[in-house]
């Protein structure tokens, strides 16, 4: 199973997701993290991060990083949002995170902070196939996403985030009856040019995303039945609800704010804008209730990594050995001949083992055969002439991060020299090797030569080889048709082995498969 994290960077808090994604591509969450850490006070007023936020924030997300690491989450993918965004100081946070948490950290637009929103949820329950509003506050923007039919048809960002209303429009505690209006006219303003934005105006549900969400549908919970409330997801939250807190808190002080059961001791200062909005985006689409949906970016991020990943991950469900996995997605990406390059890899493996008393080598040396048997046509993804050393290059240019530099420099080689030319000291890249290089490269490609040559036609037509050891070396070749083609191709081929060992080859046919 693949290993997946997400670290959120958000506004108002820093999420650390670890997540598991199974072979069916479906996932699940076996951990998650969160930090308060509100990056984005007082940045839409000084329009920076303070220098004490900053620090605690690479604190957060350094401490973070090396929990996931530690639990072998070696891919960590990091985004921040609308703080990060907006702030003139941004991309010295983003290196100080590189410096100290070793993470690169893209920053998302809010347009795609809306799409991968819109994927959490679109995920995580079954939309109506009614025109549908799906709106995440967060603490320096809002994203809002149209969808019809479930299907995404529009996404609008606003700057309406609950920490950036509460550093620019309230002061004081409780706030002002002028503090108050002047948050209601921004908020019905800007949703009212939104809302005229849309291309669908008959919207008949708002699903509402985030933790000012889930926390105001906890408070109302509480408020009404005195039980917290069991399941976050698709619980509904009623206008008349939310109308009623955001008249209680615009009127109590913070010291009463925090003894509201269930309210968030961190969002004492920001539920009330966070409401607000909700609420007033609610009135202004004439519906009466609103549904809570708690999956939103991160999950968003998951599915998104899981799409544009699938091949990869399906190699990595296949070949949990990493050296291997790296070996054959190159392969695949390059569209390689796959029957073929693996029953050439099964033939030189057969004549590998069956020649030991000959070339001495061992179970490294036989990976690289391996290896370089998988990806000997990949140079054809160029150009069908000198296609062996297009391969060459492509092996070198590779991210096969899990071989040193000296192994990817002999498969390379190995699977250059398939074709005709042998081996010479002046040859770029072969004359760079040690002595001791040369001659497995030598030998490998002897052997790769000859596997080749015997799936010539590329249908598979030798099915097992019997190698006896003597002056000459007699190969025996099961054939399951007629094989004359493969062992002209592969005699053709012999000449590099003949060398090498210093003893001639025969190939000789044997019993067909299946025959008695």
């Amino acid at each position: 199973m693949a290993k997946h994290a997400v670290l959120d960077i958000g506004t108002n808090s820093i999420h650390l997701v670890l997540a598991e994604v199974e072979p069916d591509f479906s996932y699940k969450i076996l951990d998650r993290f969160k930090d308060m850490t509100r990056l984005g006070d007082g940045v839409f007023s000084t329009r920076r991060l303070s220098d004490a936020t900053m620090a605690r924030g690479v604190e957060v997300i350094r401490n973070l990083a090396t929990l996931a690491r530690n639990k072998g989450y070696d891919r960590i993918e990091a985004v921040a949002t609308s703080a990060v965004r907006e702030a003139k100081n941004g991309g010295e946070f983003l290196k100080q995170i590189y410096a100290q948490a070793g993470l690169r950290v893209r920053v998302v637009t809010g347009q795609e902070e809306a799409r991968l929103i819109y994927l959490g949820v679109r995920h995580s329950l079954d939309l109506p196939d009614e025109p549908t509003l799906i709106v995440d506050v967060g603490g320096g923007s809002v994203e809002a996403v149209l969808c019809v039919k479930k299907e995404l048809v529009q996404v609008l960002s606003l700057k309406l985030g609950a920490i950036r209303l509460k550093d620019l429009y309230i002061q004081e505690d409780p706030p002002s009856g002028s503090e108050l209006q002047s948050l209601q006219q921004r908020v019905e303003g800007d949703l009212t040019t939104a809302i005229k934005r849309l291309k669908v105006q008959e919207i008949q549900h708002v699903i509402a995303t985030s933790g000012m969400a889930g926390n105001l549908a906890q408070v109302v919970h509480l408020q009404r039945t005195g039980k917290p409330l069991l399941q976050l997801n698709l619980a509904s939250v009623g206008l008349r609800d939310m109308a009623d807190l955001e008249k209680f808190l615009a009127r109590s002080t913070a010291r009463v704010r925090a003894g509201i059961p269930g309210l968030d001791a961190k969002r004492v200062d920001t539920l009330l804008p966070a409401t607000m909005v909700l609420r007033s985006l609610v009135e202004a689409l004439g519906l009466k209730t609103m549904t809570v949906c708690d999956k939103a970016i991160r999950e968003g991020l998951i599915y998104d990594f899981i799409r544009k990943n699938r091949d990869r991950l399906q190699v990595e469900h296949e070949i949990p050995n990493v050296r291997r996995r790296q070996v054959v997605a190159l392969a695949r990406r390059c569209h390689y001949p796959e029957r073929h390059a693996l029953h050439v890899a099964r033939l030189c493996l057969e004549l590998f083992d069956q020649t030991k008393s000959l070339h001495r080598l061992g179970d490294r040396e036989r990976e690289w055969l391996e290896y370089a048997a998988l990806l000997h046509d990949i140079g054809y993804l160029i150009n069908v002439r000198r296609h062996h050393k297009h391969t060459y290059y492509l092996i070198k240019q590779s991210d096969l991060h899990a071989l040193t530099a000296d192994e990817i420099e002999i498969i390379a080689n190995v699977a250059r020299y398939h074709r005709r030319a042998v081996p010479r000291e002046g040859h770029e890249g072969f004359r760079d090797l040690t002595r001791q290089q040369r001659r497995t490269v030598k030998l490998l490609s002897a052997i790769l030569r000859i596997a080749d040559g015997l799936d010539r036609t590329h249908f598979g037509i030798i099915q097992g080889i019997r190698v006896r050891i003597g002056q000459p070396v007699r190969i025996g070749v099961q054939c399951s048709g007629d094989c004359e083609l493969e062992l002209w191709a592969a005699r053709g081929r012999s000449d590099l082995f003949e060398r090498v060992f210093k003893r001639r080859v025969e190939l000789r046919p044997q019993a067909s498969v299946g025959a008695k």
